[in-house]
């Protein structure tokens, strides 16, 4: 009986190492088939942006206000424009 509990153990101790070995080779080439997939779309995986700061403003939003999409910009100067 002793025999069948060792060969046991050793048969899930190599499956588990034969999974933990394919997991570490194939992530990473299945990685890399995505990122040829994306890259032919046109799709840029990094995007940056920038824009000139031109005036500062304040968005506000209340529940107060009659409409939930009611919004009130407030500009640097104090003028006001939508919902306020």
């Amino acid at each position: 009986m002793l025999d069948w509990s060792n060969g046991a153990i050793r048969a899930s101790m190599l499956f588990g190492v034969l999974a933990i070995a394919m997991a570490l080779f194939v992530t990473p080439l299945l990685d890399r088939g995505a990122r040829n997939l994306t890259g032919a779309a046109g799709i840029d995986m990094i995007t940056t942006a920038s824009t000139p700061n031109r005036s500062s403003y304040t968005v506000r939003r209340s529940v107060l206000q009659p409409s939930p999409a009611s919004v009130c910009i407030i500009r640097a100067d104090g003028t006001r424009s939508g919902d306020c």
